[in-house]
């Protein structure tokens, strides 16, 4: 990419003070006519490039110029002009300097680059959040923060998955968002735990401040509990055969089933597959809504529990 080249060309200069047409040209493996409408280029877009004539001549730029540039190419800067998440940012209080701090940060790119970096904020969006999404406010999220970023314990009030409310001293490490989901990372006892955000009810800084473990590295650590978590999940397979037409729906609707193998059609036209649930009952409802487009080949027992089903949802419907 020429681009990537022009970047390449003035770190060459700024780094060794003068070289040849040749010598860029050995360097970059372009042809020297290239070199010459790459300087030809730099020149245009303002680079105070000086051409230095006779036998210890060669290009350079002028004294004390100096890219702000370090060795970034556009694909480089592009990554830096992602936008993160709108809504995460609005979370953590970032909105308007993330704003400013790419504004201050486009300045600073010579204006040959200005175009390419600019244009990543018209192509790319990132958005988080889900289609129906319910709001979900972190009322003490501010201070979270502030505990994290001082190294205060905090004592909080959680409300865990079963209901059951808990009250524990915690020093928080890290904030991490899952999707549109922030969890606080937080050891207690010795013991890092992940709390959801939106079930702390209460946090209170304790003015009591702890040490951070020195080997803690919170990205490795949520990757090292996420995969943890997955293993541990609850699984429950299911051997069917689904008519062609759901398939595309099944597929779709992946957050509550799996498809681990899919074969080819039978000759009566239907799919076998093995699918995935976490629980004989989400296989119940999920297997249930597709009527007649999904016929259970095993577990036996899960036949007979949709045959009860279906047969109470008939009888109630009739008793209408």
């Amino acid at each position: 990419m020429r681009a990537d080249r022009l970047v390449s060309i003035l770190l060459l200069l700024q780094n060794k003070g003068k070289l040849t047409t040749k010598e860029l040209a050995n360097e970059l493996e372009v042809t020297e006519r290239t070199i010459h409408r790459d300087m030809e280029a730099l020149s245009t877009a303002g680079i105070p490039i000086v051409a230095d004539r006779g036998k210890a001549g060669g290009w350079r730029l002028m004294e004390q110029y100096r890219t702000n540039l370090t060795g970034l190419k556009v694909n480089e800067l592009k990554s830096l002009f992602l936008t993160p998440s709108a809504q995460l940012l609005n979370d953590l209080g970032l909105t308007k300097d993330w704003d400013e701090a790419r504004q201050k940060l486009l300045a600073s790119v010579p204006s040959i680059f200005q175009k390419e970096a600019g244009h990543v904020w018209e192509r790319i969006y990132v958005d988080t959040s889900t289609w129906r999404q319910s709001p979900q406010k972190v009322e003490s999220f501010h201070t979270l923060q502030e505990a994290i970023w001082d190294e205060k314990k905090l004592q909080i009030q959680y409300e865990r998955a079963d209901g059951e409310m808990v009250e524990r001293i915690v020093e928080p490490l890290g904030l991490v968002a899952k999707g549109s989901t922030w969890y606080l990372i937080a050891s207690a006892n010795g013991e890092i735990r992940n709390y959801r955000a939106t079930r702390i009810i209460t946090a209170n800084l304790t003015g009591e401040t702890f040490s951070r473990p020195e080997r803690f590295k919170l990205a490795e650590y949520w990757q090292a509990s996420t995969q943890q978590f997955i293993k541990a999940l609850p699984k429950y397979e299911v051997d069917v055969e689904m008519s062609a037409s759901i398939v595309p729906r099944i597929k779709f609707t992946g957050k509550f089933v799996k498809i681990l193998h899919a074969h080819s059609p039978t000759e009566n036209g239907w799919i076998p597959a093995n699918l995935c649930f976490e629980t004989e009952q989400e296989a119940c409802e999920f297997i249930l809504g597709f009527g007649d487009q999904i016929r259970i080949l095993s577990p036996k027992a899960l036949r007979k529990t949709i045959y009860k089903m279906a047969k109470a949802t008939v009888e109630m419907y009739e008793q209408d």
